[in-house]
């Protein structure tokens, strides 16, 4: 198995960092559009026309403001998605694992370099919230 892990520091607080990641008009700004609502059981989709993709989730952990969890299926690729944060000296730390990928291929390069791309999109959306 192997699992996605990545880091991002933000100098936004955490519960403005927690909302975008739990917002659905502010996630479409920076991963796809989707139905996601914080609540653990709730059933949705992230939706990009463009690339023709579909992932289904389900959310299974919401700790505001410290750890949110989600399902992230779609094609080959059946994961978890795990967000932890944590706040300190105005910085808010920001941990992404995802976790379930069968081995480093295709799947797996393609999801580590799109969050790294979309972490650098959330920058954006936090500098202007």
């Amino acid at each position: 198995m192997a699992d996605v892990s990545l880091d991002f520091q933000f100098t936004s607080s955490i519960n403005k960092v927690w909302n975008a990641l739990t917002d659905s008009d502010t996630l479409a700004k920076w991963i796809m559009e989707n139905d996601f609502k914080p609540i653990v059981g709730h059933k949705c989709q992230f939706r990009n026309p463009q690339w023709n993709l579909i992932v289904d989730c389900e959310v299974l952990v919401v700790d505001e403001p410290n750890k949110l969890s989600y399902t992230w299926v779609g094609g080959p690729i059946n994961t978890t998605v795990t967000w932890t944060l944590k706040e300190k000296d105005g910085t808010t730390y920001l941990h992404l694992e995802q976790a379930g990928f069968e081995k480093e291929d295709q799947a797996f390069n393609g999801a580590k370099y799109g969050w790294a791309k979309m972490g650098e999109d959330l920058k954006k959306v936090l500098g202007e919230m």
